[in-house]
């Protein structure tokens, strides 16, 4: 009896997941899969299920399977004091994402970008060149060529901009880490999506591991050695993989646990460029794209870690200094030292926006979404000010002065609200809020 209960409860979870895989390609405009595996299984095609709820489920389950299969591995897991930097359990961000479909086609009136406000947070004793926030929005790390880090709690600096300091008994101080480990100056940060990791990549050659939730710790938990100055690291959405862009004209794949490096293999000759500039995963980590100093704009299998488009020239001759998915995975936002930024189809890899209006020839410019992806954020070195799109109409809709001394290096937008940093050559960090 108890045996065809569980048969008839493993058939209704099989129909289940069947409906949940053929909605998930279907929903990513992959319709003959869908329609494959509809007819193999007698799934109906126009199944009803919430958008990406396969990806979260299976983001669910990596996360119980791993705290399940915890290994030593010189980093503490049990995220025994993490609540001291402020990254506890994720709560989860919102992943509903703009329909950029038709964004060709889009006319008429573009959306007005909310007055922001800025406030200078801190200071590094040289250039802050990189910042990124964690996947919850709850903290954000800024890198030096100083060689430190400073891990900054985001509400703290909220309450900083919030009525009169001077009225306060004592200040707030919204720096909780400050890390020092490297030799050269660093290039790039990243959060693990479940841990209380944050890992630096620098010309050092090195990739360093910091414990956060340690507030005695100055001093990285574990090394990667790599053999090419690391210009960009990314983590894989799972938590179990890490993406270095280095030098070498190939993205550094590697194993979380045990440091084994993977390369791509069966490159064509247009796979191959300069200097990785960028490399970033896309949200189910089932992609990544890197940006290169030969203009190109690469876009990469995230399991085989093959080159499946390679756009080559995206940026023509100028170094593409940025590549980014949108939440949806189907379009990549690309940056260059052309002065453009550029909005790709993954699929087709054809161009379907350009962004014009910020001059950018010099320096590692990221063009970014916002929270909600309603706009793009990119510096403009010329005038020292930030520049904002529409990013379906392509309009200009906001010019803010920096309020560094010089034109910023880095502008980097919180994942959860209307927020951002810039990080200037004046050494300064200025938060920005509406």
């Amino acid at each position: 009896m108890g045996s065809d209960a569980d048969h008839q409860h493993d058939g209704a979870l099989q129909r289940h997941l069947m409906a949940l895989i053929v909605a998930h390609l279907r929903d990513h405009n992959l319709n003959q899969a869908a329609i494959a595996v509809s007819n193999a299984t007698m799934t109906p095609l126009q199944t009803e299920v919430p958008p990406n709820k396969l990806l979260d489920l299976v983001r669910k389950g990596l996360a119980v399977d791993r705290e399940d299969s915890v290994s030593a591995s010189g980093i503490d897991k049990s995220g025994s004091g993490a609540t001291l930097a402020g990254y506890g359990p994720l709560p989860a961000v919102a992943r509903t994402s703009l329909d950029f479909s038709s964004v060709q086609a889009t006319k008429g009136t573009s959306k007005t970008f909310p007055k922001f406000e800025s406030r200078h947070v801190s200071e590094h004793k040289n250039m802050a060149r990189c910042a990124r926030f964690s996947p919850d929005g709850r903290l954000v790390a800024t890198g030096s060529a100083d060689t430190s880090i400073k891990l900054f709690e985001v509400d703290k600096v909220r309450q900083m901009m919030v009525g009169d300091g001077a009225a306060r008994e004592s200040p707030i101080r919204p720096v909780i880490r400050t890390f020092y480990d490297h030799m050269q100056p660093i290039s790039d940060l990243d959060f693990h999506p479940q841990m209380s990791i944050l890992i630096s990549g620098a010309k050092d050659r090195t990739i360093k591991f910091f414990d956060f939730a340690k507030s005695a710790a100055r001093r990285a938990v574990r090394v990667i050695q790599d053999t090419h100055n690391v210009r960009s690291v990314a983590f894989h959405p799972c938590g179990d993989y890490l993406l270095a862009g280095t030098d070498h004209p190939i993205a550094h794949l590697y194993d979380v646990s045990t440091f084994q490096c993977y390369l791509s293999s069966s490159l064509q000759d247009n796979h191959v460029g300069g200097a990785i500039n960028q490399v970033r995963y896309s949200a189910n980590g089932g992609l990544y794209v890197t940006a290169s100093k030969d203009g190109g704009v690469r876009i990469w299998d995230g399991l085989t870690a093959r080159c499946v488009r390679a756009i080559t020239g995206a940026h023509g001759t100028a170094e593409a200094t940025s590549a980014t998915f949108t939440k949806d995975q189907r379009y990549v936002l690309s940056c260059g030292k052309d002065s453009q930024v550029r909005l790709w189809e993954v699929g087709t890899g054809r161009q379907v926006k350009s962004y014009q209006g910020a001059q950018h020839p010099q320096m590692r410019c990221q063009a970014i979404f916002n929270h909600t992806e309603e706009f793009i954020l990119c510096v403009d070195e010329t005038a020292n000010e930030i520049v904002v799109w529409d990013s379906l109409t392509g309009d200009v809709v906001s010019r803010i002065p920096s309020n560094h001394v010089g034109a910023p290096r880095w502008i980097e937008h919180s994942p959860s609200d209307a927020a951002f940093v810039s990080c200037g050559s004046d050494r300064s960090i200025r938060f920005w809020r509406d």
